[in-house]
């Protein structure tokens, strides 16, 4: 398997499919220890899948908020007014209460029942990318032509963006959470997304329409700045298509290598469900949680950390922790893997989730009906992964049938 030649921080260290065996020591003994983030920052690793949990559903102890004057190395000095512009908005980076002020206005656009009345236009998605497969014959790139395109159309037509800028935003969100890429150049994609989706916010404000930006603009226009709603926007825009396709792509790979259950995910629709968590929590494409940051001193599995620090939880060890799960390292569809962490846990919880987990249930069925003797097109060594990405995935994966 191609991977970077550089060394991502030990957090991002994949073999393959399994994040790298030294986590698992640290998640035997001592569970929490120092490491150094892409930015040659110290910070603590927490490993357990409990210990993660809990500081992930302490936002008093462990924020999502960085205090006054903290600086990434690296990164050009900003202004307060233009780091105060570049938070707005984006949840992720907010706690309580005003991470729920936001949230609750999203929330009803991504319900299960908001969620199944989109059904239909993801199969019709689906199946003109299957078709077009088709008419392209073999080999193909399966991230080019399907595991990309299609969640971001679907969040494109969600969103209100026009799809035409695809390419454009596609390259610069790649690069943004690119994490190999000098700060000063991934906070510059940022700023152009930013102004982007500025525009997109200036038209729903002229003529609001049916998507989540006009609906937004229609029902708490007088409670949002335009600075929220970009930060809102771009948050969504960024995470509806990088989370999923990632899934659909690593995830159909893994399914390769697994015939069997490929075959139960093919032909039997009641594994669907359970096998998109455990592909969720075998694969972890979220190497970690937004990083949290110490309120005060506290104590994670015995280790002290002092306050004003930095943690990292490892979602990759705390979903193969064997405390969590009976053989975490076997991938088995038909278990569901209940309480799992690939979306995250606490009031950060994935907003997304319930689209997420639809466009996996449609798209990979659907896929390996289409093409019942899917294959790799390429020897697995040769399949290129992202190693220094914020999102695990692939870079490519040319198949046949």
């Amino acid at each position: 398997m191609t991977e970077s030649v550089a060394t991502p921080p030990l957090h991002m260290r994949r073999d393959g499919f399994d994040p790298t065996p030294a986590l698992g020591e640290i998640r035997e003994h001592p569970g929490v220890a120092t490491s150094t983030n892409a930015f040659g920052m110290q910070v603590y690793l927490v490993t357990r899948h409990d210990d993660i949990k809990a500081v992930l559903s302490d936002h008093e102890r462990f924020s999502n908020t960085r205090p006054p004057g903290f600086v990434l190395p690296g990164a050009p000095t900003l202004s307060e007014e233009e780091l105060a512009r570049a938070r707005s908005g984006n949840l992720l980076g907010l706690d309580p209460p005003e991470h729920q002020r936001l949230r609750r206005m999203l929330t009803p656009e991504f319900t299960i029942r908001r969620m199944k009345r989109l059904e239909p236009r993801i199969v019709e998605i689906v199946e003109q990318h299957l078709d077009a497969m088709a008419d392209t014959g073999p080999p193909v790139d399966l991230v080019a032509a399907f595991a990309l395109p299609i969640p971001s159309l679907v969040i494109c037509e969600l969103l209100g963006v026009p799809y035409d800028d695809r390419e454009e935003f596609q390259q610069r969100s790649a690069r943004q959470l690119d994490l190999s890429a000098p700060v000063a150049e991934r906070l510059a994609m940022q700023r152009q997304g930013r102004a982007y989706m500025g525009s997109l916010v200036e038209r729903a404000r002229r003529n609001p329409g049916d998507d989540i930006l006009g609906m937004l603009v229609r029902e708490h226009g007088a409670e949002l700045t335009d600075d929220e709603l970009v930060g809102v926007a771009s948050l969504l825009l960024l995470a509806g298509h990088e989370t999923t396709s990632n899934m659909l792509g690593l995830g159909t790979l893994a399914l390769l290598r697994h015939p069997e259950q490929l075959a139960a995910v093919r032909d039997d629709p009641a594994a669907v469900a359970p096998a998109v968590e455990e592909l969720m929590r075998w694969l972890s494409i979220v190497h970690s949680a937004i990083p949290r940051y110490t309120t005060t001193d506290v104590e994670v599995a015995g280790m002290k950390i002092p306050a004003g620090e930095l943690v990292f939880v490892s979602l990759p060890s705390g979903n193969r922790d064997p405390a969590f799960i009976d053989a975490p390292d076997v991938l088995d569809i038909h278990r569901g893997a209940i309480g799992h962490l690939g979306f995250g846990h606490g009031v950060h919880h994935c907003l997304g989730a319930p689209l997420a987990r639809m466009e996996m249930r449609i798209a990979f069925p659907a896929l390996l009906r289409r093409f019942p003797t899917l294959q790799l097109a390429e020897d697995f060594d040769d399949v290129q992964f992202r190693s220094f990405h914020f999102i695990y995935g692939l870079k490519s994966m040319k198949v046949q049938w």
